[in-house]
């Protein structure tokens, strides 16, 4: 028999009970995978973090990480919660490690300051994909339940990923994305369809704070509605870069997003986008975390 710490921690959010929860298991060397399986379905957020010794030597940590229903290869709010915890558990300096997942070898910035910490993920390999067949974004919509009216024509529905694909889907207004009511059954078949499981519906608002609004749907994977995505604008970023969406004078480009509004779980996150000639070389997310709750499992 073991004990192992588990913690549920708010990450993108300075507050308990909004932006994303996820699940962390800070001591998980010895949990077989059908062990891990249960944990994160009995916990139920979108994903759990399991933290393990490295593989080998190239790597400072291992996190695995699951849903209720699957493993996933990598989740940016279970990254940034999992450091955080284990920087509160190990009371850690200021510090960059190195973090193993099945997506690949990430660099994670811990940044101690006024008795809190701050978390930074360099996310994986960039790719923005072609915009889709019409015949895939018509289904997309009518998923959605969006009129090409509502779409930002300026906008390209396209597939981007920085190690787990997202569909990009611009639209018009606030108060349209606000009011999404989507068909998760016919998201589910399409994400079949075109072997991509999340589809990111986003406003983008230069005249306001943050310049992204948006909202992630990922019912494949058990995850009807995401409340806050590192995984999705941390892609959204390059996105962003490649169609011309963005101011690119600044570098490296920096903004702001909040998501999770219409679900009442706001957070907000920055995006860095590192350019070399305007080309998208590496792409980082920042956030805080605070811990709801703490308990103990015996196995």
């Amino acid at each position: 028999m073991k004990k192992y710490q588990i913690y549920q921690v708010d990450s993108f959010t300075k507050e308990r009970f909004s932006g994303n929860p996820a699940g962390v298991v800070t001591n998980a060397e010895g949990l077989a995978d059908s062990q891990m399986q249960n944990i994160a379905r009995e916990l139920n957020n979108s994903e759990t973090a399991f933290i393990l010794p490295p593989t080998g030597s190239e790597a400072d940590i291992r996190i695995r990480f699951f849903t209720p229903t699957t493993e996933v290869p990598i989740c940016g709010h279970a990254t940034i919660g999992a450091n955080f915890v284990r920087a509160v558990e190990n009371n850690l300096d200021s510090q960059t490690i190195i973090q193993e997942t099945d997506a690949g070898n990430l660099s994670i910035g811990i940044t101690k300051k006024d008795g809190t910490y701050q978390i930074s993920m360099t996310q994986g390999k960039i790719s923005v994909q072609e915009p889709l067949s019409e015949s895939i974004q018509r289904r997309i919509k009518i998923a959605l339940g969006i009129t090409e009216k509502q779409r930002n024509k300026s906008c390209p529905m396209v597939i981007a990923s920085t190690g787990a694909a997202k569909v990009m889907i611009g639209i018009d207004s606030q108060d349209t994305l606000d009011n999404l009511t989507p068909d998760l059954e016919s998201l589910k078949n399409i994400s079949t369809d075109i072997n991509c499981n999340g589809y990111f519906v986003f406003v983008i608002t230069p005249d306001e704070e943050n310049l992204i609004h948006g909202r992630m749907f990922s019912p494949a994977t058990g995850i009807n509605e995401d409340p806050v995505t590192g995984n999705a604008n941390g892609p959204l970023g390059a996105y962003l870069v490649k169609y011309g969406l963005i101011d690119v004078s600044d570098e490296p480009l920096q903004f702001s997003i909040i998501q999770g509004e219409a679900i009442h779980r706001s957070g907000t996150m920055i995006v860095c986008v590192h350019l070399n000639h305007g080309v998208p070389t590496k792409i980082k997310i920042v956030g805080n975390a605070v811990i709801a709750f703490q308990t103990e499992l015996e196995i």
